[in-house]
């Protein structure tokens, strides 16, 4: 422990807070072929494989996860979270940070309802988190289409 005097004289050192994502941390400059230190709070990616994880210990279940190659060619992977996905090989994915505590090595997920990934049908609840949409069947409740009124026939000239 440090006295008083040493304190004056030094401070304390502040203990600088490690980021787990460090695939968002780095930037691929493709034409000076070098990483960038820029952060960045998704990534955009291309799904390489799309399979199912059993967790830890105390849990059991089929987890669907995606192993993804981000645009700054590091290859991660990712949850998928929600009921169902229409996501295949190639598809392209937005990737933001957070970890799934039950999977070990899975410290991304991907955004529902962008790009390739559509978002969970028929929710209702916590929509923006899985990217579905206010009628709860794909399209807002505000802006469906309304029908137009048929315009009324002219009678027919009596001959």
């Amino acid at each position: 422990m440090p006295t008083l005097s040493q304190l004056v004289k030094y401070g304390r050192a502040r203990k600088s807070k490690k980021s787990r994502s460090i695939a968002l941390r780095k930037l691929f400059n493709a034409r000076e072929r070098r990483y960038k230190a820029i952060v960045a709070p998704q990534k955009r990616g291309v799904v390489t494989l799309v399979k199912t994880m059993t967790p830890k210990k105390p849990n059991s279940a089929l987890r669907k996860v995606a192993r993804v190659k981000l645009s700054n060619k590091m290859e991660v992977t990712a949850y998928i979270q929600g009921v169902g996905h229409s996501l295949a090989e190639h598809g392209i994915v937005l990737v933001r940070g957070g970890r799934v505590k039950d999977l070990p090595g899975v410290k991304y997920h991907i955004v529902r309802g962008k790009f390739d990934l559509l978002g969970v049908e028929g929710r209702k609840t916590s929509r923006s988190k899985y990217g579905a949409k206010r009628g709860g069947m794909g399209v807002p409740a505000a802006s469906a289409p309304k029908a137009a009124p048929a315009p009324a026939a002219a009678p027919a000239p009596a001959v």
